[in-house]
């Protein structure tokens, strides 16, 4: 290396900022800041090729390197103002928009997700049915999401759900990804007196992926709280719902079941969709005729306490369901991760928003 491929390097760049000043862009000023500045530009190999210089040279040079990088630098940061200038110069002179041409309104306005089209339809049958939609926080305190619904720090429970955590700053009191809707029940009891006859539909989160499971899911949760509630009253609001969505052929089962948070508890079945029981090939039950849609049960005294509620006074029930479930079902799906994969021509077969009825 010697001074004279400075003056070579020194002259070229000229040469090439001078060219840019006539059509400047603020691609091509980038593109001269990588050749000369980047990690693989000319100075990074000068500042190598020192190592091959004279060693009573290498002062000089280091110096000439340095000066000259100085004046690159202070070039490239004036075309790139100027290049910047010049953008905002070529935008003001367009044809401006025309804000006053009619809008189309003819043709495909887009259309509705199954899991958003099954949402509203389940609130509009609950509500129909004198139930209140509420909502609550995804990211949840352990209260709320666990201690609050009889799920102890050290119950199996938690690492089933196998929850995501969310640093909170707090060692001693982590926050997560809430695991069901059962949240929201917990914060209207916290808040309200019974009688409480509520759902609560949303997104929830847990470590899970299969054709029929995925790690954020949709789930909707119910609770009914006043003084005398019965399973039978459970029951039958579990047939109620089903036949409003399914039609009168539908009908539900229950089994006992296990729930921290409900006593007793039981899983709820309902009887196929696809065939009603009646055929023994069917491939949505395997031939069983039934399917498990969700956990239900009367709320644990626990729970109660947990919130303030007389449990000697009060019962109630609680049921939950994947929406995405039901979204299969309604709609003949056999995996749930189609509804993640934004193929339009999966998307095009539901209605169309916001003519809905076409």
């Amino acid at each position: 290396m010697d001074i004279e491929i400075l003056k070579k390097l020194e002259s070229e760049f000229d040469q090439r900022s001078n060219e840019l000043k006539s059509a400047i862009s603020p691609q091509e000023v980038e593109q001269l800041r990588l050749d000369y500045l980047g990690r693989k530009g000319h100075f990074p190999k000068l500042m190598m090729g020192l190592r091959d210089a004279k060693k009573e040279d290498r002062p000089m040079l280091g110096k000439e390197i340095n000066v000259l990088k100085a004046k690159v630098e202070k070039a490239i940061a004036i075309l790139k103002s100027k290049a910047e200038d010049h953008a905002i110069d070529s935008s003001l002179a367009c044809e401006p928009l025309d804000f006053s041409l009619p809008v189309q309104t003819e043709g495909e306005c887009g259309s509705l997700h199954p899991v958003t089209l099954i949402t509203q339809e389940l609130m509009n049958i609950f509500r129909k049915l004198g139930y209140i939609v509420f909502d609550g926080p995804e990211i949840e305190f352990d209260f709320y999401n666990f201690s609050a619904l009889n799920i102890a720090k050290d119950h199996p429970a938690r690492a089933m759900q196998d929850t995501f955590y969310v640093d909170s700053g707090e060692p001693q009191e982590p926050w997560y990804l809430r695991t069901h809707t059962s949240n929201v029940q917990i914060h209207a009891m916290k808040n309200l007196r019974p009688p409480l006859k509520l759902i609560a539909p949303g997104r929830t989160f847990r470590v899970d992926n299969d054709p029929t499971h995925s790690p954020m899911f949709h789930q909707i949760e119910g609770l009914v709280v006043d003084e005398g509630i019965s399973f039978g009253d459970l029951k039958g609001a579990l047939n109620d719902w089903v036949k409003a969505l399914f039609g009168p052929q539908a009908t539900t089962r229950v089994r006992p079941s296990y729930f921290p948070f409900v006593e007793p508890g039981a899983e709820m079945d309902m009887n196929c969709v696809a065939c009603f029981g009646k055929d023994s090939k069917c491939r949505v039950c395997k031939g069983s005729g039934w399917l498990e849609i969700g956990g239900c049960g009367m709320v644990h005294p626990n729970v109660f306490e947990a919130v303030g509620y007389d449990s000697e006074r009060y019962t109630g029930f609680a049921f939950g369901f994947g929406i995405d479930r039901m979204a299969m079902l309604k709609y003949g799906l056999d995996d749930l991760r189609i509804f993640f994969n934004t193929d339009p021509k999966f998307l095009k077969q539901f209605p169309i928003y916001p003519n809905s009825s076409n």
